[in-house]
């Protein structure tokens, strides 16, 4: 399995509360907008940079920028939505699109229902966003429409994994990179990730 676990002691930390059954609604959607935050940096570090010219107020000297790369956002709806501004608080200028996609409770494979990304997706580096990677359908679903619509720099972005969903989308995306605060056991009958901390979704928006 190819999956980079950002291990920082920060996100862990915050990760087991989100966990714990008993954090509540507030609390789970601030810790998860904060682990975006710190996941994000890491996801960023290898971003090129180029040599400018500043004036300080003592003189004049050379520093780094970034070296003009446009990035993009595509959260999975609805459970993605959950980590987008904590992504957006680090890259401010990043474009957002959205897929919508739901797992049939039966067949547990993704339906669409929506899709709608920035124009220029080609031209920008991009973080498909989803906090659950379970059988992986999803995210391969996802990241078939994204580059449908011609994006070819890829990373995928999630809060825990199952290995059978990392699986899945090294199968049918070997080219993307994933980022995850933690990589579980498995996943149940049910689709579920174990240990995991249950429907990201009806955490997140306080529902059932």
């Amino acid at each position: 399995m190819q999956v980079k676990v950002i291990d920082h002691p920060l996100i862990q930390h915050k990760l087991t509360h989100i966990r714990d059954v008993t954090t509540g609604t507030k609390e789970f959607r601030e810790l998860l907008d904060e682990i975006a935050m710190l996941m994000t940096y890491e996801l960023t570090r290898n971003l090129n940079l180029e040599e400018v010219e500043i004036q300080t107020p003592v003189a004049k000297c050379k520093a780094k920028v970034l070296a003009g790369k446009k990035m993009g956002v595509i959260p999975i709806l609805r459970a993605g939505l959950g980590m987008v501004n904590g992504v957006l608080k680090i890259i401010p200028a990043a474009r957002v699109g959205h897929v919508g996609l739901y797992r049939d409770p039966q067949t547990l494979q993704p339906v669409e229902y929506y899709c709608k990304l920035p124009t220029d997706v080609q031209e920008r580096d991009m973080i498909v966003i989803d906090p659950m990677l379970a059988t992986g359908g999803s995210c391969v679903a996802a990241i078939d429409l994204v580059k449908k619509h011609g994006a070819r720099n890829i990373k995928l972005m999630c809060l825990v994994a199952a290995p059978e969903g990392v699986q899945a989308v090294n199968d049918a995306h070997p080219d993307v990179e994933i980022y995850a605060a933690a990589v579980d056991e498995c996943l149940n009958d049910h689709g579920y990730i174990i240990p995991g901390l249950g429907d990201a979704g009806d955490r997140i928006f306080g529902t059932k």
